[in-house]
């Protein structure tokens, strides 16, 4: 068997090894092709009974809690996707694609929203009022296209932080672990998706990566700053990330901010969502 029936053979056991291998090179390369990668995971429906298994019919307050903050979270993005995309005057101006990717995002979100409040129960929180305008800093969020891809970048970038931020508490829950890091993928994909949609619109986007460099690069305003607070971090595990020793030339700046998405607390999150609850 030569190196390319190898090849073969592995993509066909395991479709999703390239994703895993390449996360940022695979993420370009599948923009066109969103929804047939993260459809097979925009929703972890076989971890709700392994919920009730491991927890019987009632899960623990502490995990509860951190299950309803994501929960509210994704209140926030379901709904203001499902709006954007029923506006057909926004989608309009964007691309046939680009409302198929939308759409996408969309039904992920709905089906985050289904899971989340299916393991709670009596448990979930009700979805706040919103108010998608953050008190009238952003007007024409549904009548620009570009400024919906914006306020979407932010929700997907927060929300990838959110979950990173969270799963420290969620280490001693297994279950709850693996179904937080699989929704976190999914929103990952979401981020660099609509990232990459607002730099082929070109304008003040066309220098946007699918990935966050420095602390600010959004371009949208101070109310969002919050969300790229501490991504200029250099430092990882105790290493500066721009000297590592042995290493033959210097890391730049640019890259090793790229290189890891930093958590944010609760705290942080609420703030930065704040202005868009009524």
């Amino acid at each position: 068997m030569n190196i390319v029936n190898i090849i073969e053979e592995i993509e066909r056991v395991d479709p999703e090894i390239n994703d895993r291998m390449n996360p940022r090179r695979s993420a370009i390369k599948n923009m066109g092709s969103l929804g047939s990668k993260i459809a097979m995971a925009g929703l972890p429906l076989a971890l709700a009974s392994l919920f009730k298994k491991a927890y019987g019919q009632q899960t623990p307050a502490s995990v509860n809690e951190v299950l309803n903050f994501a929960l509210t979270l994704e209140y926030l993005e379901a709904e203001f996707y499902t709006l954007g995309v029923a506006n057909t005057g926004l989608m309009a101006q964007g691309t046939t694609a680009g409302t198929g990717a939308l759409t996408n995002i969309r039904d992920h979100e709905n089906q985050h929203v289904a899971f989340l409040k299916s393991v709670l129960g009596a448990a979930a929180v009700a979805k706040p009022v919103f108010d998608f305008t953050a008190k009238g800093t952003f007007p024409t969020v549904f009548s620009n296209y570009d400024t919906f891809l914006a306020v979407a970048q932010v929700f997907e970038d927060t929300g990838v932080r959110a979950y990173k931020g969270q799963a420290p508490a969620l280490l001693g829950n297994k279950v709850v672990l693996t179904a937080a890091l699989n929704i976190h993928s999914v929103e990952a994909r979401h981020a660099a998706h609509i990232r990459y949609m607002r730099k082929t619109r070109g304008g003040a986007a066309a220098s946007m990566k699918p990935w966050i460099t420095g602390s600010n690069d959004t371009g949208i305003g101070a109310v969002v700053n919050g969300s790229y607070a501490g991504e200029e971090n250099l430092s990882q595990g105790g290493v500066t990330i721009t000297s590592l020793p042995g290493v033959s030339g210097n890391i730049s700046t640019n890259a090793a901010t790229e290189a890891f998405d930093e958590p944010l607390t609760k705290a942080q999150i609420l703030a930065i969502v704040s202005p868009f609850i009524v």
